[in-house]
């Protein structure tokens, strides 16, 4: 039988890998550090240069509604019930005066069908009323609406407007920020402010749709599979897997 590594063999081993990550760290920073900040970009940019929103829209006031669905539900579950949805409320007046009781059926799947039939009547009915049946493109404005909070406000002028307002902070981008040491907050209004400080504001639409890609399929939650990823070598999180 193979001769077992000795203790101080294992030890030399894990003490080799250790610093050989802490070089290829220390060649581009840690934290926040520029250099750092431009080689992560740089291998989202690599990994998804199309990254854009997974939200199924044809104008800008289906994605605010889409958006209102996403909470606590996926955008694959979302997507699931919006053609539908869609085909019977054309449109910001349609919504506005529908039938809570039918709207709550419609969107059940998304879950929390209560709070976003009147979220999505409210905010309806403001646009109608207010704004003259169009999607308000200011962040104060949007933020006026029933059910719309940073995020949804900044998925909308990012995605629909092409105003790079904000970061978007869902929870994919709550993890992959912790986890890549982009923030020590766990408050996505914080969160959102560190990443505004951290990345280039021409980047930032982008980096979101990188980041929430990114956490779909390499850095999930319960297991990232870091072996497939490409931020792997400047990324020191203590729950990697490798």
């Amino acid at each position: 039988m193979p001769a077992k590594p000795s203790r101080k063999a294992s030890g030399r081993s894990a003490r080799s890998r250790a610093s050989k990550t802490s070089a290829r760290t220390s060649a581009v920073g840690r934290g926040t550090d520029p250099a750092r900040v431009r080689a992560i970009l740089e291998r989202l940019e690599e990994a998804y240069p199309a990254a854009t929103c997974a939200l199924k829209h044809e104008d800008p006031f289906q994605l605010l509604i889409a958006t209102i669905l996403s909470a606590q539900c996926t955008d694959e579950r979302v997507n699931m019930v919006t053609p539908a949805l869609f085909r019977h409320y054309p449109g910001p007046k349609a919504f506005a005066y529908a039938n809570p009781t039918e709207l709550q059926q419609e969107i059940r799947p998304t879950g929390f069908f209560r709070n976003k039939t009147k979220s999505i009547i409210g905010a309806s009915k403001k646009i109608v009323e207010e704004f003259h049946s169009e999607v308000p493109q200011t962040m104060d404005q949007l933020l006026t609406l029933p059910g719309v909070a940073r995020k949804t406000a900044n998925v909308v002028l990012g995605t629909a407007f092409g105003q790079a307002v904000g970061v978007v902070v869902d929870t994919h981008v709550q993890r992959l920020a912790r986890r890549l040491d982009l923030t020590k907050n766990t408050d996505p209004k914080k969160i959102e402010q560190d990443l505004m400080a951290a990345i280039p504001r021409d980047k930032w639409i982008l980096f979101a749709h990188q980041l929430i890609w990114h956490g779909r399929r390499v850095c999930q939650a319960r297991h990232p599979k870091c072996i497939e990823c490409n931020l792997n070598k400047i990324c020191y999180s203590k729950d990697k897997t490798v």
